[in-house]
């Protein structure tokens, strides 16, 4: 592909703010929108089972907005209607974006695309028995949503990979697009048909895979606010040469970024006027889409970044959930959280020197806050050094 001649040159720096700003970490935040304006800002929000503080789709409003209400995020992403009243329209879906991912329901028609390709190349590690699938769809044609459990059980044996047939096809069915999530039940997904829960203006799969594209890599370069070809790529699991096939139609400009030594493209509109206005100072989900891909994270801000969870005890460095420290527009840090009664714990601590101390001591408390902890106890510090002097500023701010 022939790049076009770049518009702007954007410093190393620039580039960075951009980036702050465009995932909500820089100016101020748009309390009215809330849980769903982040939603709509970021595209995409990354669901995983894993919960520590928090689960991971609670942690993205979070260090955004502050210590929203963990009940409020809930309501907002599924906000299931009264059995008593009309339905009203979902907000979201979950579907497969960057990952399994929540997303803003408007943006259902957009990812015909990968329905269709669903549908025309199954791949699966699965067995679905004769008639399971069409079982299930009947089903909920019949008795309305319902868990995998209420389908008739989610696994076969304990072992979470060994699924039923029965959660086999409506997860099949969920890939193709004939039935969709858009309600959770005490973190159990709730299965509906599409024609019964996507609103009528959206229930389609007309549009065509380069529109569908095109609109994706839109909305990736304006919640990325700059990046290379590999970023855009990335933020829903496009391949490279998807993007190729629309960049030039996507609305997105080229730039090139001081030190990133690759061709990128930015949004507009993070052009217009600099980025300015406060930073957050938060810990950041593993799962945050700042610091999704490891290689643009290393490149914007220094840092190396892995989450550590699926690696043997033995092999862990910075610990199972080692959330990064943001703060001044840098990763300054790392802490590895647990909880214990009302007690937050940070099981290790990895400073970027003693300049970060405040900013960490100020994460862990906000944090402690928000999930109802009254004292935070931290156990190993990488550098020992610096381990009294963030104890000590978080005793005074916990007196």
């Amino acid at each position: 592909m022939t790049t076009p001649r770049p518009a702007t040159a954007l410093s190393a720096d620039e580039a960075r703010r951009i980036a702050l700003r465009a995932q909500g970490f820089l100016g101020t935040p748009d309390r009215r929108a809330g849980v769903r304006g982040v939603l709509r800002h970021l595209g995409a929000v990354q669901l995983d089972t894993i919960s520590v503080l928090a689960r991971s789709h609670e942690l993205i409003p979070y260090a955004r907005l502050g210590a929203v209400g963990r009940r409020t995020v809930e309501d907002a992403y599924w906000n299931a209607p009264a059995t008593d009243t009309p339905p009203v329209r979902p907000h979201a879906f979950e579907y497969w974006s960057h990952a399994a991912c929540i997303l803003p329901i408007e943006e259902w028609p957009h990812f015909a695309f990968r329905r269709r390709a669903y549908r025309a190349r199954p791949h699966w590690n699965h067995a679905l028995p004769d008639g399971t699938y069409d079982q299930v769809v009947k089903q909920l044609r019949t008795e309305g949503p319902l868990t995998a459990t209420e389908l008739g059980g989610a696994k076969k044996t304990s072992e979470w990979w060994d699924w039923s047939g029965t959660k086999v096809a409506v997860e099949r069915a969920l890939m193709y697009g004939e039935v969709v999530c858009v309600e959770r039940r005490g973190w159990k997904r709730v299965y509906d048909l599409a024609e019964r829960a996507v609103p009528a203006d959206l229930l389609h799969d007309e549009l065509d895979d380069t529109e569908c594209l095109r609109r994706l890599v839109r909305l990736a370069g304006r919640s990325l606010g700059v990046g290379t070809r590999a970023d855009i790529a990335d933020y829903h699991r496009l391949k490279g040469e998807q993007v190729d096939a629309v960049i030039a139609d996507s609305g997105l400009v080229p730039v090139t970024v001081e030190g990133w030594g690759k061709p990128a493209w930015a949004d507009p509109a993070a052009l217009e006027t600099p980025p300015r206005g406060r930073h957050r100072t938060t810990l950041l989900s593993p799962f945050d889409s700042l610091v999704w891909e490891r290689a643009r994270t290393e490149r914007i801000f220094g840092f190396t970044h892995r989450l550590e969870a699926y690696v043997p005890k033995q092999k862990r460095i910075h610990g199972y959930f080692a959330m990064p420290v943001l703060a001044g527009g840098r990763l300054v840090g790392r802490v590895d959280p647990a909880r214990e009664g009302r007690t937050l714990i940070a099981r290790q601590v990895t400073l970027d020197g003693p300049k970060a101390v405040p900013a960490v001591a100020q994460a862990l408390l906000e944090a402690a806050t928000w999930v109802d902890c009254t004292d935070v106890r931290v156990e190993r510090v990488d550098a020992p050094d610096l381990r009294e002097a963030l104890t000590t500023e978080l005793n005074r701010a916990l007196a």
